[in-house]
């Protein structure tokens, strides 16, 4: 989806007496008013106003100089910027879209196959995640959504908690003694005790619109709700305290589902995006930093009626590989990432 770098049109406001207000517009000194990380930001206003009037500028509503730089921990993504005009005892106002682009492009991946295992060909992957060397993992679909804990070397369940048939199980994570798993557009995620797997209650998603993916940094909770938003969630009690927007150097990237905390960094699955890859992204700024293309690897399972996309990323922090599979797989990939030459 292209993101539109338009103006946003002069707000047309009413003065005490009346009467329209003059023409605004804002500039930002920037083609499309788009920048990267290093870029300042030069502003300016064109008004019908004559002289001798005030200007305030707002960026996302906080009150900045018109020579504003921008650094690279400067989150990505859209921001809004207001220019507040005074004049003989009136305001006015004009409002800008301005977007900031990761600096570079993205590094290319591929990927060494070490080892493969049996996995549950109806299994409708969401979430993948490794305790030690115990894999959990939700699947998907109405009906059919379960939380497991598996043997990933025989590809064997030993514990299985189905869901309701009105839920649609999306992404896990684990976070110290709970599993905590989202359902899709039922707002309502599930915290279950890991020794156990037994559910001890529920949590309600905020501005969120849907749960997709969700992994952790041992500190806060990301969440993907399939637009380009990561939202970061208290643990304690599952508010949603922040987001970052995902953002390559050319646009934004939604569709972000399952995702993975590998390094400091976050893997996120893609789907229904035009390859089967995943993306790695700064959880900092929101940049795309890498790409690492699956092509190939669906090839290598059963085909079938039923056979999907890929979709499942664990981490196994000892042998710092990547476990993969896909929405009814019969197979999981043990792979390593290397540099696409």
């Amino acid at each position: 989806m292209k993101i539109l770098f338009s103006l946003f049109g002069a707000l047309v406001l009413l003065t005490c007496d009346g009467s329209k207000s003059p023409k605004i517009k804002v500039k930002t000194g920037h083609k499309a008013n788009i920048a990267i990380p290093g870029d300042t930001l030069k502003l300016s206003v064109v008004t019908s106003l004559e002289k001798d009037y005030q200007v305030t500028y707002f960026l996302n509503d906080k009150p900045i100089k018109e020579d504003y730089q921008f650094s690279l921990s400067d989150q990505l993504g859209d921001y809004k910027i207001k220019a507040l005009i005074k004049k003989d005892n009136k305001s006015y106002q004009s409002t800008v879209k301005f977007t900031l682009l990761a600096s570079k492009s993205p590094n290319l991946y591929t990927y060494q196959i070490i080892n493969i295992y049996p996995h549950d060909i109806e299994a409708y992957t969401q979430g993948l995640e490794f305790d030690n060397e115990i894999l959990y993992e939700s699947t998907g679909l109405n009906g059919k959504s379960s939380l497991r804990k598996i043997d990933y070397f025989k590809g064997e369940v030993l514990n299985s908690i189905n869901l309701n048939e009105s839920f649609f199980g999306e992404g896990l994570t684990l976070f110290d003694d709970k599993i905590i798993q989202l359902t899709w557009r039922s707002k309502k995620g599930f915290i279950y005790s890991k020794n156990d797997m037994k559910i001890e209650k529920s949590f309600s998603y905020q501005e969120s619109k849907e749960g997709w993916g969700l992994c952790n940094d041992n500190k806060y909770l990301y969440k993907s709700d399939g637009t380009h938003f990561i939202w970061i969630l208290d643990p304690e009690n599952y508010n949603e305290v922040d987001k970052i927007q995902v953002m390559t150097n050319k646009t934004s990237l939604k569709n972000l589902n399952e995702l993975e905390w590998v390094e400091g960094k976050i893997y996120a699955n893609t789907y229904q995006f035009n390859k089967d890859v995943v993306v790695i992204i700064d959880p900092k700024n929101g940049a795309v930093e890498g790409v690492i293309d699956f092509s190939g690897l669906k090839e290598k399972v059963k085909q079938h009626k039923e056979l999907n996309v890929l979709n499942g990323i664990a981490y196994h922090k000892k042998r710092k590989t990547l476990f993969v599979t896909g929405k009814n797989w019969n197979k999981l990939f043990e792979v390593k990432i290397t540099p696409k030459i």
